[in-house]
């Protein structure tokens, strides 16, 4: 991990330790049920106030807390539109096997890049510092694949030209 993104992460994880507290609520609406609160929003009195960390103004994480469920949401450092792209493309590829992590949503928060939904039986099969863990090692894992693969391209690009132009003069 660089030592730019240490502070960073440091206070996503204490931040989304402290907030994984959570507790099995029956639904107020439907007896018998337990919806994530923080997606079905019918009772206000359970959410709890969201928290913003941010990075710079294109990387930020939002967590929503609430008694039985955390939503956290991820936007992704994108610098160039290069970055862009290829950030799109992973999130994509990512979203489209969400079942294969469990705590990832197929469709993100609006005006952020990629979302997790933590419910209280996740806590509760799963070890919380180990769901912390998966999520800040998550948050390196892209930033790390991003950067090599926007090297990797403009490494193709740099070889392309050159052989571009060395057919030209030739």
């Amino acid at each position: 991990m660089s030592n730019v993104l240490r502070p960073y992460l440091a206070a996503v994880r204490s931040t989304l330790t402290a907030a994984l507290t959570l507790d099995n609520f029956a639904s107020q609406v439907v007896e018998r049920h337990n919806l994530p609160e923080v997606e079905a929003g019918t009772s206000k009195e359970v959410l709890l106030n969201p928290l913003t960390i941010s990075r710079n103004e294109n990387e930020r994480v939002l967590i929503e807390p609430s008694v039985n469920s955390i939503r956290l949401s991820i936007s992704i450092k994108q610098a160039d539109e290069i970055e862009r792209i290829l950030c799109n493309k992973f999130t994509r590829f990512m979203m489209q096997r969400a079942e294969s992590f469990i705590v990832l949503r197929r469709k993100p928060v609006p005006g952020y890049d990629i979302s997790f939904l933590i419910t209280n039986t996740h806590t509760e099969t799963m070890l919380k510092h180990k769901i912390v863990d998966f999520i800040i090692q998550f948050m390196e894992e892209v930033d790390k694949e991003i950067s090599e693969m926007k090297l990797s391209l403009n490494a193709r690009a740099r070889i392309v030209a050159e052989s571009y132009l060395t057919a030209l003069q030739g």
